[in-house]
């Protein structure tokens, strides 16, 4: 199986390519270009570079939020057209899930218990979309609802469920809040160094959910808004009129 992977929740985003669990390559986007200039010759190129066509892709992988409203809504309607028109079914992927997927394997602590995984994404505004996880097995399940908030209102809202053990935390929204992070829980605190792109992790998830039947038709494909749009809140506040 042939599975093309999408992500434009980030500035940059990332394509993959993969065949039955191998990797063929992946592609970061640049973050001086929008997502629409680069869509969809990034990945007519990617696949040229291999000898294929859209035609041999069995399978679509696509970061459905959250992130840019504008991103998300170029990278799902990219990967519904392309689906739709060859025919192709497609899994739609949560980008907190892929973050904690693309980070690796799970730690233990000292005493052999496992490290909780924090995906931090930077929201923009001073927040963070953000949710926890925990392994099980070969997935990341989830301990927490997927939440935008400012960091401190974040880590609040965690302090049952990190109880006292060690936080793995993972994104770009770790680069911006490490300090805080680490105010909050000390040497418990976890923080990676780097962003791993997301698109591989979501052609490893898709293939996963392909085969437990969770592949859908392209329309079904929905993006995963925290946040409502600027635009949205603007109409709001005017209609609203002075206080």
């Amino acid at each position: 199986m042939l599975i093309l992977a999408l992500d434009t929740t980030t500035r940059a985003g990332s394509l993959a390519l993969a065949r039955d669990g191998r990797l063929l390559e992946v592609a970061e986007g640049d973050p001086g270009l929008t997502h629409a200039a680069r869509l969809p010759g990034g990945i007519l190129d990617l696949l040229a570079r291999h000898h294929l066509t859209l035609g041999d892709v069995d399978l679509y992988g696509v970061a459905v939020g959250p992130g840019s409203f504008t991103g998300l809504r170029i990278g799902i309607a990219t990967i519904q057209g392309l689906a739709f028109a060859h025919g192709r079914r497609v899994v739609g992927v949560s980008a907190l899930e892929a973050l904690a997927e693309a980070a690796g394997p799970s730690a233990r602590d000292d005493d052999g218990a496992p490290v909780l995984r924090a995906a931090w994404m930077d929201a923009q505004r001073g927040e963070v979309y953000a949710r926890l996880y925990r392994r099980a097995g070969a997935v990341w399940l989830p301990v927490t609802e997927p939440i935008v908030a400012r960091p401190s209102a974040v880590l609040d809202a965690w302090s049952d469920g990190v109880g006292h053990g060690s936080v793995e935390f993972v994104g770009d929204g770790v680069m911006v809040y490490r300090e805080q992070i680490t105010e909050a829980l000390g040497g418990r605190a976890r923080p990676a160094d780097e962003v791993p792109p997301l698109a591989p992790a979501i052609a490893f998830i898709a293939a996963r959910d392909s085969e437990a039947g969770l592949a859908v038709a392209p329309d079904a494909i929905r993006p995963l808004y925290l946040r409502r749009p600027d635009a949205e809140l603007a109409r709001e506040r005017k209609g609203q009129g002075p206080r």
